[in-house]
């Protein structure tokens, strides 16, 4: 309870209680209440009615002030908040616009083909949906049809390497280190000379005779990805997005159409045309008869690995994205895609026409595809990691490399068996067949050529 102190003390000097509750109370157990707020008085202006018309009409005054200023701040906000959201759905417009026309191109970029004037220069490619040339389609078309009719009639040529003879396979040569950091090498059609190169960026011609290399060239810049023979004439791929065209050490074309690293080439079975994939996610066919590019197709992914089917109407390129996909080489449609266990490292087309033999990188499993029933046919497992597989020409035999050894799997038509008539302990990052199939020749992580065959033919 409050009380005003001058009258509650007399309260209690008087009844000595509590006048609210009737008990006992002194004046030592009172409580001071002090405060800080004064009233101001008046002052002497105020006190007459004039003087209180005048203050009112001051404070009407800033009251109406204030409301202007206010009202002048909200319509300024409102045009502000206006001018804000137009420009939100202005940008909001753009992006959905720009989204759907990344996406139209995107797709477009899939099916585009690029095509290049007749000039090797590495100028910028000019869009063109026209494909590959007249002349270039009637001559895959010619090659598809001789070599499909003798396919089915050929039979194993005489003097053929026998399932006995590979048993019995051993190393004799071993090259001194070629060139470090190779990584694929290529036979020539007599089976006399290797083709080469390395990370320095220089290839090299080695002769199997004469255990040397004979002819080099030299890129300038970047490694060597692949090479390969084009009769006499030899190609190579660097990782600096170059492919280079050389005969007789002489340089014939300097391609540079690829945005990136060419990771393989491929020659198609006519020897007009000569094929490239890449990391830029596209692979190029190249006309050897006018020394141009023909045609190049963007795909989904970046691309490892390439092969014409035997007859040459099909081209297949593995990619990164564990897929191996196969074109139609005259319209570059995508007839068929494999899914892998992961990135392709290898892969070879089997001279019967129907098999395709692929390994993933890092796997040890090759799977031979069914081209005709787009299936896997059979899984052969080495226990080691593989880098490259080949078949050869009487589609029996297919060799398998790796860092691990090297595996000769056969399979019989008659009785439809896999046997491994082959399995020895040397280091074959690429693997080739030499003439006949009589020999096999391995090319190391050092860089070196180790030939493999019997003691009978290494006589002869």
């Amino acid at each position: 309870n409050v009380f005003e102190r001058r009258l509650i003390e007399a309260y209690i000097a008087e009844n000595g209680r509590d006048p609210v509750t009737d008990e006992d109370l002194s004046t030592d157990d009172l409580i001071e209440l002090k405060t800080s707020r004064i009233v101001q008085p008046r002052p002497p202006t105020l006190t007459s009615i004039p003087s209180l018309l005048s203050l009112f009409q001051k404070e009407w005054d800033a009251l109406a002030l204030e409301t202007h200023t206010l009202r002048q701040q909200l319509i300024q906000t409102r045009q502000e908040l206006g001018t804000a959201l137009y420009q939100h759905d202005a940008a909001a417009r753009v992006i959905a616009r720009l989204s759907l026309e990344r996406d139209e191109a995107r797709k477009a970029l899939s099916r585009v083909s690029v095509h290049s004037g007749p000039a090797v220069t590495g100028e910028a490619m000019q869009v063109d949906s026209t494909g590959l040339s007249k002349d270039l389609v009637a001559k895959i078309g010619a090659t598809q049809e001789q070599l499909s009719k003798t396919r089915r009639k050929r039979g194993v040529p005489d003097g053929w390497v026998t399932s006995e003879a590979l048993n019995s396979f051993t190393p004799l040569e071993k090259s001194k280190v070629l060139y470090d950091g190779a990584r694929s090498f290529a036979m020539n059609t007599r089976g006399d000379s290797a083709l080469l190169g390395g990370k320095d960026g220089r290839v090299g011609i080695f002769s199997m005779s004469d255990k040397a290399i004979v002819q080099e060239m030299n890129v300038g810049h970047g490694s060597i990805t692949d090479a390969l023979w084009i009769g006499d004439r030899v190609a190579a791929s660097t990782s600096t997005g170059h492919v280079r065209i050389w005969e007789n050490g002489t340089e014939l074309a300097d391609f540079s159409g690829h945005a990136g690293e060419v990771t393989a080439l491929a020659l198609h079975p006519s020897g007009d045309i000569l094929a490239s994939v890449g990391v830029d996610k596209s692979y190029i066919f190249y006309d050897l008869t006018t020394r141009s590019i023909a045609v190049q197709i963007l795909t989904n992914s970046a691309l490892t690995t390439a092969g014409f089917h035997p007859d040459g109407h099909l081209f297949a390129a593995g990619g990164v994205d564990s897929q191996i996909k196969v074109f139609d080489v005259k319209s570059a449609t995508n007839a068929a895609n494999f899914d892998s266990t992961g990135p392709i490292a290898a892969m070879s087309f089997s001279e019967n026409g129907t098999w395709l033999a692929t390994a993933a990188n890092g796997s040890t499993i090759v799977s031979i595809w069914d081209l005709r029933k787009a299936a896997v046919l059979h899984r052969i497992d080495i226990s080691g990691p593989i880098s490259s597989v080949e078949w050869e020409y009487s589609g029996q035999f297919l060799a398998i490399g790796g860092p691990g050894g090297l595996v000769v799997q056969q399979y019989s038509k008659t009785s439809k068996v896999w046997s491994e008539p082959l399995k020895i302990a040397v280091a074959a990052v690429a693997v080739r067949w030499g003439t006949s199939a009589g020999a096999l020749l391995c090319l190391d992580t050092e860089g070196c050529l180790t030939t493999l065959t019997t003691k009978a033919i290494n006589r002869v």
